[in-house]
């Protein structure tokens, strides 16, 4: 199979899809790897090392995109990329869908195969491609949420740990999945007090279990989250809902009762948010601030430590692209449930219920 990794375009997003150990590992079972000049830069990657790892270099992103039958990615496809995907092409990446009518109508429209990573489900329910990045951006709500308390960031001027004869901070997570996880390891790690929300009994006990003493579990509901925010310092959005767009678990009229210096990490922002006054921003332009709260709403967090997010991601994403590269991807899905999970769109049609029933729209079931 012919497999392009185009450089990532959008904004201050400076991973790459694939490792040259993992282009390795795909050349070496005969399949040709096209990698768009300079694409693995900003994760410290050369063109060498992929010429050495058996990748051909192309000039352009349309080079790539026109050689490729399996496109290989990190984040959606942007505008400018919507003309360069050919009908048939297979798409793997994050995509997001249920976020963007727009993107879904573009690729509905390209008349490709979009396999997202978001959705591929193994039987445990995991959603093994996302864990990589779920588990980054969970510790990175953490640091970010630190900095922005600071005062000449906007924040309270709280350090979250505290000091001899000083209370540590007060950080407030909403979801015990994997990013809540992540961000209540490295909170209780600096000492703040951390109170984990979910509605996941048996979660809730298993994160109890494994927990320091400094993070408590209690049932989420909006009793509990409205008497919490007041006290709270940081706050971190960990909700997710597969291919779907997440609750609002903080509302507008909620920010009223937090103190000025609030901080309120989104990392659900690109699955719509589950903090109602979150937007998406980028690294260049991280937060605003509404009725003096600052919201952090970075939608590709993960692409602040690129070189961390491309390794663990490729660690993940690889044994599946090896499959789609070695049987095709029809009969690739067809053998492997967790793969089939992952289609959202083919030539056209939707067939991932969450993506229909978001725009409400025609729900096609895929027959191999």
């Amino acid at each position: 199979m012919i497999i392009g990794i185009p450089s990532e375009i959008k904004t201050n997003e400076n991973r790459v899809s694939l490792t040259p150990a993992g282009a390795f590992e795909l050349t070496k079972r005969g399949h040709t790897v096209y990698v768009q000049k300079g694409a693995g830069l900003g994760s410290g990657f050369t063109d060498a090392d992929y010429q050495q790892a058996g990748s051909q270099i192309l000039p352009e992103i349309g080079d790539v995109y026109a050689a490729a039958e399996m496109i290989i990615k990190v984040k959606e496809p942007i505008e400018a990329e919507y003309q360069l995907i050919k009908k048939g092409q297979l798409v793997f990446t994050y995509f997001h869908f249920a976020s963007s009518e727009t993107l879904t109508q573009a690729m509905i429209a390209s008349g490709a195969i979009c396999l997202a990573y978001e959705t591929v489900q193994a039987a445990d329910g995991s959603l093994p491609l996302l864990i990589p990045m779920s588990e980054v951006a969970g510790r990175m709500a953490i640091q970010e949420g630190a900095k922005y308390l600071e005062r000449p960031m906007g924040g309270k001027g709280v350090l979250l740990g505290g000091v001899p004869g000083v209370a540590p901070g007060k950080v407030l997570i909403l979801g015990g999945g994997i990013v809540g996880t992540q961000a209540a390891k490295m909170a209780a790690g600096l000492n703040a007090e951390v109170i984990i929300l979910d509605i996941n009994m048996q979660r809730l006990r298993y994160l109890c279990d494994v927990m320091d003493a400094n993070v408590k579990t209690l049932y989420s509901n909006e009793y509990n989250i409205r008497k919490l925010i007041p006290e709270c310092d940081l706050i971190v959005g960990a909700v997710l809902i597969p291919g779907a767009k997440a609750p609002n678990l903080i509302t507008r009229d909620m920010l009223k009762d937090m103190k000025p210096g609030t901080v309120l990490v989104d990392v659900a922002v690109d699955q719509g948010g589950c903090i109602e006054t979150c937007t998406p921003t980028t690294h260049e332009d991280p937060i605003f601030v509404i009725d003096d709260v600052v919201h952090y709403c970075v939608a590709n967090m993960p692409g602040a430590v690129p070189q961390t997010s491309t390794i663990a991601l490729t660690n993940s994403t690889l044994p599946y692209a090896i499959q789609l590269a070695d049987l095709g991807w029809e009969k690739a899905c067809e053998l492997n449930e967790e793969l089939k999970s992952g289609l959202n769109i083919i030539n056209g049609k939707v067939v991932h219920p969450a993506v229909a029933e978001t725009f409400s729209l025609p729900l096609d079931e895929w027959v191999s």
